[in-house]
């Protein structure tokens, strides 16, 4: 049990922390429309998918999976996807790594909102203050910059948006990110050979590096979600609470320390704010995880049969869920 625990941890760690260090990759393609970054990167990575699905002999398991219903609702996790992906590249090619290392650190807050707006989760009384707390964060963030951090706000929300559609889904991440891309491949397709044939393209018509770079798009963006997928079983949703924090984190160390994005003393303090509510948010959901144990413990030390949920609603609240059906 303890070296499955270990090594889930180890698969999860690592797929945040080279979700961490994105900005290098994609910043090393800051020549490249984010437009056509966002092409590439979900070409190429249905075709590293459907390799993966082919090696593991599940392409016709899939096939027989997918209806209707499970393809529409894949289809919108897949737009929703493609603007997470593409608000992300342009904000690091932009040269706004912090502000987007600010969606990422609100996108569990933005997660437990939409649970009680959509699947009326119930908070805890505890679980408002956080809350409350990051939506003032933001709030002054707004009148610091003197605009609203659109750009947090919209990978946050197209994040949380596609956690909600994930956590509903009946797919596994592997089945699941293959759809998601291959509902949008014939699009990004089209759009590249558009670009080909108007000489706009950059693949293929630059630095070898940047062609490089282009076509490992896929697997680079793949290869963290399938090491969170084989992480996520392993460990408890409370250990993933706090490992999601590991990626915005790097993130923002990048984005002031290696690339010396601006961060004054009022960043300081609407940013302060918002680690202030993970910090509340991480301990009273640690907290509540301890509780529920030691209740599921008891009542079945007692010899007391008990439903599931009855226990659990003791420490029950918003699951925060993110990209790739995961927690990001």
């Amino acid at each position: 049990m303890r070296t499955k625990l270990n090594s889930g941890v180890l698969f999860a760690a690592t797929a945040y922390t080279l979700w961490g260090f994105f900005p290098i990759y994609f910043k090393a393609l800051q020549g490249v429309p984010a437009l056509q970054v966002l092409a590439h990167r979900i070409v190429w990575a249905f075709l590293f998918l459907l390799v993966v699905l082919a090696w593991r002999g599940e392409i016709g398991h899939l096939r027989r999976l997918l209806t209707p219903r499970i393809g529409l609702s894949y289809l919108g996790a897949g737009v929703l996807l493609a603007i997470n992906w593409l608000t992300y590249v342009w904000g690091v090619t932009a040269g706004l790594i912090v502000e987007t290392s600010l969606g990422y650190f609100i996108n569990p807050l933005v997660s437990v909102v939409l649970g009680v707006v959509f699947l009326r989760e119930r908070l805890r009384p505890l679980q408002w203050l956080p809350v409350g707390l990051a939506a003032v964060g933001v709030t002054y963030l707004t009148l610091a910059y003197g605009r609203l951090p659109w750009l947090a706000l919209v990978l946050a929300f197209s994040f949380g948006f596609y956690g909600l559609l994930k956590k509903l889904a009946p797919l596994n991440a592997l089945h699941g990110l293959t759809l998601e891309t291959g509902s949008v491949f014939l699009p990004a397709l089209g759009y590249l050979v558009a670009v080909e044939i108007g000489g706009q393209a950059a693949f293929g018509h630059g630095p070898a590096n940047q062609t490089l770079l282009l076509a490992l798009s896929g697997a680079v963006t793949a290869v963290p979600l399938l090491l969170f997928a084989g992480g996520a079983r392993r460990v408890p949703l409370s250990t993933l609470g706090l490992l999601q924090y590991i990626a915005p984190s790097l993130q923002f160390l990048l984005g002031v320390f290696v690339y010396g994005e601006p961060f004054g003393t009022s960043r300081l303090v609407g940013f302060s704010l918002i680690w202030l509510a993970l910090a509340l948010f991480s301990a009273e959901s640690a907290l509540a995880q301890r509780r529920h144990v030691s209740a599921t413990s008891a009542a079945v030390g007692s010899g007391y049969e008990y439903a599931e949920g009855t226990v659990a609603g003791a420490g029950s609240g918003c699951t925060v869920t993110s990209a790739s059906g995961k927690s990001v």
